[in-house]
């Protein structure tokens, strides 16, 4: 099965989980910070879209685990994109992420959306209608901290983004190297 044929341009939603949380004692959901892998593995998310896949826009969640994958993944790069932080994001299933995506102008070729699981995980579901490779099972399977999953689709505007519409391109989940 394959994603359906679309008019317009090839447009990329690029979904990233945040990377790994800590959880210290009294802090609230949306404050955590990054644990030591999570501060590993996020340049290397970055790193590993460096290779392939820059987006033109960023849109994050206000927590702060997120903020700070953001950080340390653009870092990666010469040149980041513009970024919006949107409380949407935190905590939305399918229906609010779909909502915040349609939002984005239509000059905006790829779209990287930095955020929270389930509702990345279940995005990525909707919204793919086929995978390359074993990528959809795997997806399926789980969609850990730091995961990154690239959907390609043929549309004039981010409005247009239906699920099934999508070709889930790649998914992978890079992993920062420990320090000796």
């Amino acid at each position: 099965m394959n994603a359906p044929a679309g008019a317009g341009p090839l447009r990329r939603l690029v979904v990233l989980r945040h990377a790994k949380s800590a959880w210290p004692e009294g802090v609230e959901d949306h404050r955590r910070p990054l644990a030591p892998r999570g501060l590993r593995d996020a340049p290397a998310a970055g790193r590993a879209l460096a290779a392939g896949t820059l987006p033109d826009l960023a849109l994050c969640s206000t927590a702060v685990r997120a903020r700070r994958t953001w950080e340390l993944v653009s870092a990666e790069w010469a040149t980041p994109p513009p970024v919006r932080y949107d409380r949407r994001l935190y905590a939305a299933g399918v229906p609010e992420l779909l909502e915040v995506v349609r939002e984005v102008p239509p000059e905006v070729r790829t779209l990287l959306l930095v955020g929270h699981n389930p509702g990345l995980e279940e995005l990525v579901l909707t919204l793919a209608a086929d995978g390359l490779d074993d990528s959809l099972d795997r997806v399926r399977a789980k969609f850990p901290t730091c995961a990154v999953a690239v959907l390609a689709w043929h549309g004039t505007d981010w409005p247009a983004l239906a699920p099934g519409a999508a070709l889930l391109t790649s998914f992978t989940v890079p992993r920062g190297k420990k320090k000796s």
